[in-house]
């Protein structure tokens, strides 16, 4: 497939956290006025600028696609360092599944949004998607994006119509 590509962010996974709020009171016109800050927790936006030069690096320079978009998502967690030798065989032969955080939901939304702009215009653009999560010997999350072909897309953001 020719507008395919594949790359991997290394390290544990992270999923993407909840926005925070902080909230002051200023005076202005001598009356007071609530002000109220949105912001994403730094710990998040660090895994998203991970995940947005890992597929720069793959896009090598190409622009963003434009057309409907097939995912997959394979997130690899470290397994834990506290498990026992036997512990540990069984979960990288996939006998123990990593029901722990982070949700895999959490991580898609993290990839997503870091690729925005990158990869695509908006994540919009992913019709097709799937997400596998289990235990390996190298933590990290693959991801494949291939532009889907010979299908019309709506209209919506994006290329020519």
């Amino acid at each position: 497939m020719a507008n395919q590509i594949v790359f991997t962010v290394p390290g544990a996974p992270k999923g993407k956290g909840r926005a925070k709020s902080t909230a002051r009171i200023v005076t202005k016109g001598g009356k007071p006025l609530a002000i109220t800050r949105h912001y994403t927790p730094q710990e998040t936006a660090a895994y998203m600028s991970l995940v947005r030069l890992a597929a720069a690096q793959a896009m090598a320079g190409r622009p963003p696609y434009t057309g409907p978009i097939q995912m997959h998502i394979q997130i690899v967690c470290p397994v834990p360092a506290s498990w026992s030798l036997t512990r540990r065989r069984r979960a990288l032969a996939g006998e123990i599944m990593p029901t722990v955080k982070p949700d895999s939901d959490n991580v898609e939304k993290a990839v997503k949004d870091g690729m925005n702009g990158v990869v695509y215009r908006d994540d919009v653009q992913v019709v097709d998607d799937s997400k596998s999560k289990r235990y390996g010997e190298v933590a990290g999350v693959t991801v494949t994006l291939t532009e889907m072909e010979g299908v019309e897309r709506a209209q919506g953001k994006g290329g020519r119509q």
